[in-house]
Order: C-alpha cells, then structure tokens, then sequence
C-alpha cells in the first residue's frame, strides 16, 4: 500500500483541537520539524503533547507553545525553554513530569497493545500518588498506565513508501516506540525510497505501524553544544 502523501500540510489536515499527540525526538535530534511547523500554521490548540522533551523557545514544540496551542505536556526534560517555564508558573500549562524510562515504557507498552505495566521508578515519591502499588518478590512497583495518543508524529532518517522506516543514532530513543504506539502514524523523512531499497535487517519500524509518510526539508539538525563560563584570572 502506498501511504505516501504530499506533504506535512496534508499529513497533519485532520488533526483536530483537543487531540493528544505523540511526538518523537530525543533532545534536538530526531525532531519532526515539518509536521511541528504545518501545525502551528494550520493553529488547532488544546493539544496533550507527549514527548521526552519539550523543545526550546524556537524550535520543536517550543513553536507551538509560543502560540498557546498545548494545553498539556507529558515529558521527561522540559529545561532550556523559557516560555515553557513562564507558562508553568502562571498556571497556563499543565505539566505531567514522569521519569524517563517509565515514559519510554509507557510508550512501548502502548504499541505493544499492553494495557499497563508495573515498574520499580517512583516508588514512595510525588509519581506514586494515586497509583496502585504492588510487591512482587519483595519489592514494591507502580502500576503505570500505557499512553492512549491519537496520532504519533516521527522523523526518520530514511523510508519508504510502504511505510517502512530507518533512524539514525540518537533519534533512535524514542520515535520508534511512538511510531508503533499511535493510533495513526505520521512519518516525515530525510530521504523516501522505493520499496526494497532499505535492507529489511535494517528497518527499525516496519510498515505496518506507519500510516503516513513524506520526504521532509529544510531540517535544521540542530546540536547542542556544551557551553561554560570563562575562568576567573
């Protein structure tokens, strides 16, 4: 099946206002910046975002939290954005911070079709609260619920256009397990080739779980940088 559309306009057209969304990337890498731009010019708000990070004040979902349209996220690390903060502390934003590894097994257990899981993080911390615990073998778990997200947004290196995907070192930490946890998945693209041009002992994400996809441009591959103060004379 061919599930190649025009382009991020096209891929993005029938999200709606209120929808909860999936949205790969680790850091700056692995970002789909087309998808974020098509949404902040087709402007719906109201959007759950969950996403290991919340992007900077330009670039990622830091867009579209300049245009008030997310009225919660769902992240692991939200520094380095100075709208987020203003909007957190104003009570604009609502924020659910959740450990790493619980929001990539959220994330694992939804494509996996697992309703929930039992994990060791958060045990007697604020993440417990109104969470069932249970012991197993002597030691005390958190019941985390998997993520119900109704479309998942990715950037993958390469694919093609049965929907079959390749990423790229570190975008490889959270877009695979949200391409295969959303209801309808979106893929944008470095490169878009023909069926049985990828080497299937190299796809990362098979077609099955992608619904959508397109070549992207423009990408800005942003990389941080480690920056430190000049050292006293």
């Amino acid at each position: 099946m061919n599930k190649v559309v025009a382009g991020a306009d096209a891929a993005v057209q029938d999200i709606p206002s209120g929808a909860t969304l999936m949205l790969g990337g680790f850091g700056l890498c692995g970002i789909p910046e087309n998808c974020i731009a098509a949404l902040v010019k087709k402007g719906v708000n109201n959007l759950t975002c969950i996403s290991n990070n919340a992007g900077v004040d330009d670039f990622g979902i830091g867009l579209m939290l300049q245009q008030k349209q997310v009225k919660k996220m769902i992240s692991s690390y939200v520094g380095e954005n100075a709208e987020f903060e203003r909007q957190l502390l104003s009570g604009e934003l609502e924020v659910e911070l959740i450990p790493q590894g619980t929001l990539a097994t959220r994330c694992m257990a939804s494509g996996y079709g697992m309703p929930a899981v039992f994990l060791l993080a958060g045990v007697g911390t604020e993440v417990a609260e109104g969470k069932e615990v249970r012991e197993f073998n002597g030691k005390k778990y958190l019941l985390e619920h998997a993520f119900d997200s109704d479309f998942a947004i990715v950037k993958a290196w390469k694919g093609d256009r049965l929907g079959n995907l390749v990423f790229k070192d570190t975008a490889r930490n959270f877009n695979p397990m949200m391409a295969m946890a959303g209801k309808i998945t979106i893929a944008e693209v470095e490169e878009l080739v023909e069926p049985g041009e990828l080497d299937p002992n190299y796809i990362h994400v098979p077609g099955i779980y992608v619904h959508r996809i397109f070549q992207g441009s423009n990408y800005e591959k942003r990389i941080e940088q480690r920056t430190v103060r000049k050292r006293n004379p």
